[in-house]
C-alpha cells in the first residue's frame, strides 16, 4: 500500500521527515480491523513523530520488540471497513466509520477491574504511540475505536473531528461534579483552532457561555458565528510566563495588574461579573498562571497540553483559599468518544473543516501547522476518495441547518499549487 512515513533517519520539519512509500498492509489481530482510509484528519502529533520529539516513537517501539522501523502517522479518519478479526462482531466489513485515537489492552488489570482504561499502564495513542496511522491507504485500529460515520457529512468532514472533539468532551464532561453546565461561563483558549472551535460547540449544544481567547480580532466572527458570546485578544496584554516569585513584589505587582485587567476584560464580554466556572487550557507555561486566578472559587482549569511550554506555574494561595482545581486531561475513553460522535450525527457540532488536502500534499498540511500558518479550523487529507464533497448519503437534521450553514463560509477552497519551501513530489496515481 501507499502510505507516508517517518524514519529515524530524517527526522526533522515536516517537509523532510514525511515521504511517501509502499509498504506492506499490516496484518490484524483477532481484535483489530483492518479500514480502507477515505480521508485523514490533521494533527499536531505527526509533527512530533516526524521531529523524534519529545518521544522517538519509533525507537520506543523497537525496544519494545517491533521490528517495523518506520512510523505511519495519523490519528484522525474515516474510512470503510475492509476485514475484522475473528472476535469482532462490530462494526462489520463495509461499514462506513470513523476512529478515535485511544488504544488499549482489554486484558489489562486495571481494564477488566471496570477503572476507566483512560488510566491503564498500556493505554497509547493509535497513529502516535501505536503505528499503522491513517496516513496510508489502509490502517490498522482496535474494533472499539470505530464508530458510525456521520452520513449528511463528506469523508473529509468526518475525518476533521473525533482527535479534537473527544478531547474537548472530556475535559467539559470527564471530571464532575466541574461539568459544563448551563448559563455558566466557560473560559476557552485558542477558540479559532482545533480544540476550541468543538469546545465552544459543545458549551454552545448544553446552554453554557463560552468565551473564547484568540490572538486576533479578526478570529471574533468566526468564534462567534461557532456560538461564542464574545472574544478576548491576548496580545492586548503583556503578563503571560511563568509567575514572578511572590517575593518579588514589583515583579508580582505588574503581573497581578496584567491578570486583572485581563479578568475585566472577561466580565466586559460576559456582561456581568462573574467568573468562568471551567477555564479551558492547553497553552500551558504562558498561561496557567491567569487560568487559575481567573477561575471561580470552587471551579476548574482543565488542560490537555502544554504548547506554549510545560513549566505551568501557579500561586498556591488561591489554589487553596478558592478551592479551585488544576485537572489534567488526555483524550477520551469509548463512552466519552461516543457522546460527542452523537452530537455530530445530531448535527449539534459541525467539524469546523477549513481546508482539504490532496494525498501527495501530506508533508504541506503539517509543515502549515508546524509553521502556524495553517488556516482556522481543522484540516483533512483526502487519501481513498478521489476528490472533495462525497460520501454525503443524507440531508443535515432539521435543528442543526442553522449551526451549519456558516460551514459553507469558513470553507477555505483548496489552494493545489505548494509554496516552493514546501514543495512535495508528485505521487504515483494511487490504484482504484
Amino acid at each position: 500500500m501507499y502510505a507516508f512515513t517517518v524514519r529515524r533517519e530524517r527526522f526533522g520539519p515536516p517537509k523532510d521527515s514525511m515521504q511517501l512509500e509502499v509498504v506492506p498492509v499490516p496484518e490484524i489481530g483477532a481484535d483489530e480491523v483492518l479500514v480502507y482510509v477515505m480521508a485523514a484528519g490533521v494533527n499536531y502529533n505527526n509533527i512530533w513523530a516526524g521531529q523524534g520529539v519529545p518521544l522517538d516513537v519509533i525507537g520506543m517501539r523497537q525496544n519494545a520488540g517491533e521490528e517495523v522501523d518506520f512510523h505511519i502517522g495519523g490519528s484522525d479518519a474515516s474510512g470503510i471497513v475492509y476485514q475484522v478479526g475473528k472476535n469482532v462482531r462490530t462494526p462489520r466489513v463495509g461499514d462506513e466509520v470513523v476512529m478515535h485515537c485511544g488504544t488499549w489492552d482489554a486484558e489489562c488489570p486495571v481494564v477488566k477491574d471496570g477503572v476507566d482504561p483512560m488510566f491503564s499502564p498500556t493505554f497509547k495513542i493509535w497513529g502516535y504511540d501505536r503505528n499503522w496511522g491513517s496516513f496510508a491507504q489502509f490502517t490498522k485500529v482496535q474494533a472499539h475505536q470505530c464508530m458510525p460515520r456521520p452520513q449528511h457529512l463528506s469523508w473529509e468532514a468526518s475525518a476533521a473531528y473525533m482527535l479534537v472533539g473527544a478531547t474537548a468532551y472530556r475535559m467539559l464532561y470527564g471530571f464532575p461534579p466541574n461539568i459544563v453546565k448551563k448559563g455558566e461561563p466557560v473560559l476557552i483558549w485558542g477558540g479559532a483552532g482545533g480544540l476550541g472551535s468543538m469546545a465552544i460547540q459543545i458549551c454552545r449544544s448544553v446552554g453554557a457561555i463560552p468565551i473564547a481567547v484568540v490572538s486576533e480580532n479578526s478570529k471574533f466572527q468566526y468564534c462567534m458565528d461557532l456560538g461564542a458570546k464574545g472574544c478576548i485578544n491576548r496580545n492586548d496584554f503583556s503578563h503571560w510566563g511563568m509567575l514572578p516569585h511572590w517575593s518579588d513584589k514589583p515583579g508580582y505587582d505588574s503581573w497581578m495588574s496584567g491578570v486583572r485587567a485581563f479578568g475585566s476584560a472577561f466580565w466586559k464580554v460576559l456582561g456581568e461579573k462573574r467568573a468562568p466556572t471551567i477555564v479551558f487550557e492547553h497553552p500551558g507555561e504562558m498561561t496557567i498562571p491567569t487560568s487559575l486566578f481567573q477561575c471561580s472559587s470552587g471551579g476548574m482549569v482543565v488542560t490537555c497540553a502544554g504548547t506554549s511550554g510545560y513549566n505551568g506555574t501557579v500561586d498556591v494561595r488561591y489554589l487553596w483559599t478558592r478551592q479551585k482545581r488544576l485537572q489534567g486531561s488526555h483524550f477520551a475513553n469509548d463512552v466519552q468518544a461516543k457522546c460527542f460522535n452523537d452530537l455530530v450525527m445530531d448535527g449539534k457540532v459541525d467539524p469546523c473543516l477549513s481546508r482539504t488536502f490532496e494525498f501527495k500534499e501530506v508533508p504541506l498540511a503539517h509543515q502549515m501547522m508546524f509553521e502556524n500558518v495553517h488556516p482556522l479550523g481543522n484540516m483533512a487529507i483526502l487519501v481513498g476518495a478521489p476528490s472533495r464533497g462525497l460520501g454525503k448519503r443524507t440531508s443535515l437534521p432539521d435543528a442543526a441547518h442553522e449551526a451549519q450553514a456558516a460551514q459553507a463560509i469558513r470553507e477555505i477552497p483548496a489552494v493545489h499549487e505548494t509554496h516552493d519551501a514546501h514543495e512535495t513530489p508528485e505521487a504515483e496515481v494511487l490504484p482504484a
